[in-house]
């Protein structure tokens, strides 16, 4: 009888290791528990160059017929170690009430950013994902649309700040070339639980993420973070009756068109119209899904799931504007944190550095067996750039390379802790 105890008790210990196994080295190689930078960067210092101007800015757009790059950025170096919801940082809701986050325009040929004055607007305005798209209405490269997270503390009756966040998103409007942002509309709806992130797929549709269930640190947070099973975050439509509202919850319809996924954080447009990407941060992993024909009754159809080894943050897809029949560098792009076990400590700490990988995923030809190659970019220890959450690619002419042909473009990355936004030129 104890042999047959010792057996059974054998066998399902074999059991639980078979099964555990896989999740538990997945998660130690996205967290990268036993990765190290002995040597600092693998970047070299010769072309990378520092962003002024562009502090804590958490998520970076090109828009391609203006030439230009978009981002929301913090502004100062204090107020995200003391209020930052997406990190479950609710230390200080008078520090986040008083924040005054902006809008910046890069031009990536003179590596020069333009704070741009807001109209209609007065904040607070705590930074976060954002969305660039075109105004059909007007000429191509003329106007464009913005969306933004905006991670406001609650009010309480008493007019006490917190204990908690109310985030909404807010909506732009910016004429290329101008100076100033123009505010439409804010956006609340109860659906809008904990949003990282939002692509619209016109100015009175979009979607945004929840990257939690959970809002506050504790156990159940932490089982969300590290167990890839733990699909508990979801993803909402919404539907606008009009971008002209007299309260941010005003004409707003809202669903869920997407639950199952694990820590749905950053999500942008694919390849597509109807394709966007979708990033399971701590599980590491790209998800391309199909956008329904009518978005305010379809879900999204998750089509294919690519793994990479460390956080998957905001995802974006780089159109090689130089792609030929036979040579076409167009690809996804992920950046994330690479030490993200070490993030819950050094959150709060303006000093601290927290290292970053930005990978670059391209498909692979049917020839060379299909899959994805996979490539990282850009590896540092955080010194040079703090906390990468978001990447773009500017592709260079090759007719202006020294060599003639060579295929470069350069990188720029961001994250949410970083003090610059930071541009390298890179191999495709």
């Amino acid at each position: 009888m104890k042999w047959l105890t010792l057996s059974l008790f054998g066998a399902l210990l074999s059991w639980a290791i078979y099964s555990i196994a896989p999740f538990v080295s997945r998660t130690i190689t996205v967290f990268g528990l036993f990765r190290r930078y002995p040597e600092g960067t693998t970047t070299t210092d010769e072309t990378l160059q520092a962003i002024p101007d562009t502090t804590h800015c958490e998520d970076l757009h090109y828009h391609a017929p203006s030439g230009t790059l978009f981002t929301a950025c913090e502004d100062n170096l204090e107020g995200r170690h003391k209020w930052f919801p997406p990190l479950a940082n609710f230390d200080d809701p008078e520090v986040g009430s008083k924040g005054l986050g902006s809008i910046h325009v890069i031009d990536p040929k003179t590596m020069k950013s333009q704070r741009l004055k807001f109209d209609n607007f007065n904040g607070p305005f705590i930074t976060h994902g954002i969305d660039v798209i075109p105004d059909k209405d007007r000429p191509e490269g003329e106007a464009v649309y913005i969306f933004a997270v905006n991670h406001v503390p609650e009010v309480q009756a008493s007019g006490a700040k917190g204990p908690s966040a109310r985030s909404q998103l807010e909506v732009f409007y910016h004429i290329i070339g101008t100076s100033s942002v123009k505010h439409l509309r804010s956006i609340w709806h109860p659906l809008i639980r904990t949003p990282n992130d939002v692509v619209a797929l016109s100015p009175t549709s979009l979607y945004v993420t929840n990257d939690h269930f959970y809002r506050e640190h504790g156990i159940m947070r932490t089982i969300e973070d590290m167990y890839i099973k733990s699909d508990w975050s979801d993803i909402v439509h919404i539907q606008l009756d009009s971008l002209k509202a007299p309260s941010a919850d005003a004409g707003v319809t809202a669903r869920i068109a997407l639950a199952g996924l694990h820590n749905t954080n950053g999500i942008g447009h694919g390849r597509t119209e109807d394709e966007i990407l979708i990033s399971s941060c701590t599980s590491g992993v790209l998800n391309i899904a199909q956008v329904p024909s009518d978005p305010s009754t379809g879900n999204l159809t998750v089509v294919e799931a690519i793994e990479i080894d460390h956080i998957a943050d905001n995802p974006s897809y780089f159109a090689d504007p130089y792609a030929s029949a036979v040579d076409d560098r167009s690809g996804f792009l992920e950046a994330g944190v690479s030490r993200a076990a070490d993030l819950l400590h050094t959150m709060r700490d303006p000093n601290a550095k927290d290292p970053v990988m930005v990978t670059y995923l391209r498909p692979k030809r049917p020839e060379e067996g299909g899959g994805w190659e996979k490539r990282v970019l850009l590896d540092d220890d955080g010194a040079r750039l703090r906390s990468a959450s978001a990447a773009v690619l500017v592709a260079i002419d090759p007719a202006s390379e020294p060599n003639g042909g060579s295929r470069k473009a350069w990188l720029f990355a961001t994250g949410f802790l970083s003090k610059n936004v930071i541009a390298v030129k890179v191999d495709l």
